[in-house]
């Protein structure tokens, strides 16, 4: 089945949710071999002023920075013998909790980071502390940290983003995002996310994660891309293109039942669906975004949303709709 068949099988539970209202609108994109197909439908902007989705919208790609940019950037200065993988972030962040030579979180190492293997708890509001944002930072190093059991954390991928920019002496926002993305995007050209009630207005073109804009500019999230500029990322991981070996590699190796460094890998009920080839990565961004890889059967396939417009606090089905994407994906493919 072609690319295009394949979207448009695909399409139908997206047009679905759109026809429901449990969406705005969304984009569709595979990619196999040298086809690729992107769809879209509904609403890129609901209020204050109404717009059209279309293929080229830009989407507030959230957690999808932390596989996007985070990781292949940490794994480059590994395979570059700059960092030890299972060293302690303490080689690029020697202040990190520098008054408790004792402390646990000296002792992290950056793969437990990029396989979310750490005590840190999933998620911190570390914006209510302030909008200095080397105040902030100072604040996320010193801070001690509550221990818990291992879960997907931001903090992880927070604190990797600090050690980029130690590295390489320049805040992340001044970093090359990468070919086809930004750290902002055109207003009139991106898909809405929320009305901020922190911010005080609708979200268009600018980050919607609350602790990266706080620090303007963190690890975890902050990327901005189109559904094509994801579907040449997915082709060159999946080509092999563009990219060493070493950090090709490490994107699909294992480190536990659920997660390799840095993206997810298939597991029974995870966001790409059950039909997955064992193989298949991917991950997802809590705007509505994700991408994931097939790597047995040389395709990947994005599907992107604007879930959170105007609000989060609404059940937008978004764990269910994901899953039926890629089941039909790989089923009919």
């Amino acid at each position: 089945m072609s690319p295009l068949q394949l979207a448009h099988s695909a399409f139908a539970p997206v047009q679905a949710a759109i026809d429901a209202g449990r969406i705005p609108g969304a984009v569709l994109g595979v990619v196999e071999g040298s086809g690729r197909a992107v769809l879209a439908a509904g609403a890129a902007q609901k209020v204050p002023v109404s717009r059209p989705i279309t293929p080229g919208t830009w989407f507030d790609l959230a957690s999808l920075t932390k596989v996007l940019f985070t990781t292949p950037r940490i794994l480059a200065l590994a395979e570059a013998g700059d960092i030890d993988l299972d060293g302690p972030l303490t080689q690029l962040l020697p202040d990190l909790r520098q008054y408790d030579p004792a402390a646990w979180e000296r002792r992290v190492t950056f793969r437990q980071c990029l396989g979310h293997l750490t005590p840190f708890p999933p998620v911190v509001p570390i914006y209510t502390y302030g909008r200095d944002p080397e105040l902030l930072r100072a604040w996320i190093l010193q801070h001690e940290w509550q221990a818990g059991p291992p879960v997907y954390s931001d903090i992880n991928f927070i604190l990797l983003g600090l050690a980029l920019e130690r590295f390489y002496k320049k805040p992340i926002r001044a970093m090359e995002p990468g070919s086809g993305f930004a750290w902002s995007a055109d207003p009139n050209q991106s898909a809405a996310t929320e009305d901020c009630t922190w911010r005080g207005r609708v979200l268009s073109g600018e980050v919607h994660d609350d602790n990266t804009s706080a620090l303007q500019g963190a690890g975890h999230a902050g990327l901005f891309g189109t559904a094509d500029a994801l579907l040449d990322h997915a082709h060159g991981l999946l080509a092999g293109t563009g990219i060493s070996r070493f950090v090709k590699d490490h994107q699909r190796q294992p480190l536990s039942d659920t997660r390799t460094h840095g993206w997810q890998r298939a597991h029974p009920g995870w966001s790409g669906g059950d039909a997955a080839a064992p193989e298949t990565i991917g991950h997802t961004g809590f705007t509505g975004t994700g991408l994931w890889l097939d790597f047995a059967n040389g395709r990947a396939w994005t599907l992107l949303t604007n879930r959170i417009h105007p609000t989060r606090h609404f059940d937008s089905g978004i764990v269910e709709l994901r899953r039926a994407v890629g089941d039909v994906i790989c089923k009919e493919a």
